[in-house]
């Protein structure tokens, strides 16, 4: 499996819709393009609004899985 190194992290643990949106495109915007975002919520509904927000946005999800509870998201700033 390949493993994803991110630049920055942000921890939406305990964020309902829409915060965990709302958050990581804060966090991108202060990014640069090509860096890594590793976003980490409990939401279960983060995995469609992600999945929806990277198509949107053009954001590259990169990578996501689920760990004990937690949904866990790698987002490239693509522009």
């Amino acid at each position: 499996m390949m493993s994803v190194q991110a630049d920055i992290k942000l921890d939406c643990k305990g964020l309902s819709c829409p915060l965990p949106v709302i958050k990581t495109k804060k966090a991108i915007d202060g990014m640069q393009v090509g860096q890594i975002l590793e976003m980490v919520a409990t939401d279960p509904g983060s995995v469609n609004d992600m999945k929806a927000w990277s198509h949107r946005t053009g954001h590259e999800l990169v990578d996501q899985k689920q760990d004990n509870g937690f949904f866990i998201f790698f987002i490239k700033k693509v522009k």
